[in-house]
């Protein structure tokens, strides 16, 4: 007799015995999940920038704490969070395989965080910190997970604070529609920069006026509701760019009912608080209306099943994960030691003195009350004098690193609007003084005692700029190179009566005799 044959029979026949589900024999190969420790590691790992960039993130939760505008970030990580909960299903079918190539990308981040730092540019560090969650899951999960959970991650950049140089130029465009839109209405205009007059009282286009607020908080949910609604990217994207475009014109189109209430009321409504109430109101009926637009070509086609992620790839081992794990901590780590290590040259820096200048012209008596709305100095200086029979201010603003205030910040501004002076238009000059070029930002400030020409610009390191991103390179180059990013923000104004170009020549007669002393005093405060 065959003994092979007959032990396949007694197996055959002991195989009937079995209970059913140890007599199923599979198919397939099971799905390629991810254990427990995996997932753990990638846990941690996600929690790294958190830790090496603590004051990054406390930077960012400051700025939700203090200004409505965006109060919204505290929502963006929980939403993100429930997001990829809702996907859990396909994550538990998706294995953790580590993609290197990331790692390189951390590194950039980091380069990015560390100028952003040199700098001294919040939002270059807060971006390159949000940034690196997504990339920490991309380089420890892996391409198939981060995949999955794409804009769940990207909605993490929605919580960074950004948006305050749009104010300036969202003011504008508000305050041009609401002026014409009242001359094509019938009703006299005289404006004057962002502020305007019409026979029933004055108005004014302020920072709570510009819509930020209302821009930021709908593309936001416009982006989130285009991810929930619609599956083809077209639609996401198209839901997406209404969104941002819709609140502008909007905005504009509030501001110019706001000013008609007030108008066909006699200033009797829309004047006080009601003016928030209505423009709040107006704003929901907007969104409103967008989604409810929006609703008509939702795609319910039904996500795929869990089981259609689920493929033949074996995840990696939990040694290969703790390793990709521990090269990301390794390029997320390094650049905040690197700028514990730069602190050692910030610390105690020794006070700036600007007293020592002094002019060659005589002092006058001041013209105007007025002093930039600038964060706090290591120095500063306001003076008058008489040139030529005209009287022209020197304002002067003085930075240090490692003490209060800093230099080039959208906080910065010549004029504030809770008090009496305003903004009526800001150019860019090129002047030529003593054979150097001179590039400085001409704005012109109307207020109660005065009308004036202000003439401003950056002095940093011996080189001078009137541009904000020019500026910032130079800081950023000289931290480098010196390890200190000192700097200057200098303001010299004349009065006008009806034209502003009849206050230049003081300034420039001015600046014939003082420049090369002023930037010699300036020079003296600078740390080698």
């Amino acid at each position: 007799m065959n003994t092979h044959a007959s032990n396949v029979v007694d197996l055959r026949t002991a195989r009937k015995h079995l209970p059913a589900e140890a007599q199923a024999v599979p198919a397939t190969p099971p799905a390629a999940g991810t254990g427990t420790v995996q997932w753990l590691i990638v846990c941690a790992a996600i929690l790294v920038p958190f830790i090496a960039y603590f004051d990054t993130a406390a930077s960012i939760v400051a700025i939700w704490q203090r200004s409505a505008t965006f109060a919204h970030g505290y929502v963006i990580l929980p939403i993100s969070l429930w997001l990829i909960w809702q996907r859990r299903a396909v994550l538990a079918q998706l294995p953790v395989r580590p993609w290197l190539p990331a790692l390189a990308a951390l590194l950039l981040c980091g380069a990015a965080w560390m100028l952003g730092l040199l700098g001294d540019v919040s939002i270059v560090r807060q971006y390159a910190f949000a940034a690196m969650i997504p990339l920490t899951v991309l380089a420890v999960a892996g391409t198939a997970i981060a995949r999955a959970i794409a804009f769940p991650l990207a909605f993490i950049l929605f919580g960074v604070p950004v948006g305050e140089g749009l104010i300036d130029p969202l003011i504008q465009l508000t305050a041009s529609f609401t002026v014409d839109a009242l001359r094509a209405t019938g009703i006299p205009v005289l404006r004057e920069g962002n502020n305007f007059s019409i026979p029933t009282g004055d108005w004014s286009v302020v920072e709570a006026c510009s819509g930020l607020r209302y821009l930021i908080s709908s593309f936001t949910l416009g982006c989130l509701y285009a991810y929930l609604t619609y599956r083809s990217t077209w639609r996401r994207v198209l839901f997406a760019l209404v969104s941002l475009v819709l609140p502008i014109f909007a905005n504009a189109l509030r501001a110019y009912m706001i000013v008609m209430i007030g108008h066909t009321s006699n200033m009797t409504l829309a004047v006080g608080v009601d003016h928030l109430i209505y423009g709040w109101v107006f704003f929901g009926l907007v969104m409103l209306l967008l989604f409810w637009i929006g609703s008509f070509w939702r795609e319910d086609r039904a996500a795929p099943p869990a089981s259609h992620y689920a493929g033949k790839t074996r995840p990696a081992s939990p040694a290969r994960t703790a390793l990709a794990a521990l090269a990301a901590t390794a390029c997320i780590g390094v650049w905040p030691a690197y700028g514990h290590y730069l602190e050692p040259a910030n610390a105690a820096p020794p006070p700036a003195e600007l007293d020592s200048y002094r002019a060659k012209v005589p002092v006058a008596a001041p013209f105007t009350e007025w002093e930039p709305s600038y964060a706090t100095a290591a120095a500063s200086l306001r003076r008058f004098y008489r040139v030529d029979g005209s009287r022209v201010g020197l304002a002067v603003r003085y930075y240090r690193d490692g003490q209060p205030g800093r230099l080039i910040s959208s906080t910065n501004r010549l004029t504030e609007w809770r008090t009496a002076w305003y903004e009526t238009g800001t150019i860019v000059r090129d002047e030529t003084i003593d054979g150097r070029h001179l590039q400085v930002r001409e704005t012109t400030v109307a207020g109660a005692d005065a009308r004036f020409v202000v003439w401003q610009w950056y002095w940093i390191g011996g080189t001078t700029t009137a541009n904000d991103y020019v500026g910032k390179l130079l800081q950023v180059r000289q931290k480098f190179l010196t390890g200190s990013d000192d700097g200057a923000a200098v303001m010299v104004f004349a009065r006008y009566e009806d034209n502003p170009a009849t206050a230049r020549p003081a300034l420039r007669n001015f600046l014939r005799g003082e420049l090369a002393a002023l930037n010699a005093a300036l020079a003296a405060n600078r740390r080698p």
